[in-house]
């Protein structure tokens, strides 16, 4: 065969249309997946996280609906001075971009105050070391209420007029009364005088009249 016969191929017009047909279908090919990939992934879909802290769970989950995204609640701790079940803190954050459908997972303020154990305080404390356990509990502490005992003693812990068992729970941040002594002593129980006479000497009982015999 020669060369000229080898390369002939060239002129021949169906081999030229098979080549180029080759190259549509691979293009074709090749943007059907990408496309499809773009499909899947919803790429140029993005939608940025909107700020949603404060908001009560219904709001939020409506505006992120709203989005394209859905929220739901993952956890909860408490703020004392937020309302209850409002949004603390979010996961995308504010202003992230996301792809529609993305889940935005929940911090919620809790929606009962927590309870807390009180310090064991009582009838083992002085009054300063009493209110500095209180409070680095979290506790507020009303006026004390004082008794008749050792000076600056604490003698009971008070939660709504109410002594505290040890070990008993209230809830958090709650105002607490502390029971001391005042420096006075306890009155004592005082013995009515009651008059009675010494018995030593008393009468044992009127003579008896005795008649005299007369010897005369």
């Amino acid at each position: 065969m020669t060369i000229k016969e080898f390369f002939s191929f060239r002129q021949n017009r169906f081999f030229w249309l098979n080549i180029l047909a080759m190259i549509i279908v691979l293009v074709a090919v090749v943007y059907g997946v990408l496309k499809g990939l773009d499909v899947y992934t919803r790429h140029g879909q993005a939608v940025t996280v909107p700020d949603i802290k404060g908001m009560s769970v219904a709001q939020a989950q409506q505006l992120l609906l709203n989005r394209g995204l859905s929220g739901v609640v993952s956890d909860s701790t408490y703020v004392k001075k937020l309302p209850a079940g409002s949004i603390l803190d979010h996961n995308p954050s504010a202003g992230q971009r996301v792809k529609q459908g993305r889940i935005v997972y929940l911090t919620i303020n809790t929606l009962s105050v927590p309870l807390c154990n009180v310090p064991d305080v009582a009838d083992n404390s002085s009054l300063r070391q009493a209110e500095a356990r209180l409070l680095a509990a979290g506790f507020r502490l009303d006026s004390i209420r004082k008794i008749p005992g050792e000076i600056d003693w604490v003698y009971c812990v008070e939660y709504k007029g109410r002594p505290l068992a040890i070990g008993e729970q209230v809830p958090v941040g709650s105002m607490l009364r502390l029971v001391v002594g005042n420096g006075e002593r306890e009155p004592e129980l005082e013995t009515d005088s009651l008059g009675l006479e010494d018995t030593a000497g008393a009468e044992t009982g009127a003579p008896a009249d005795e008649d005299e015999e007369s010897w005369f």
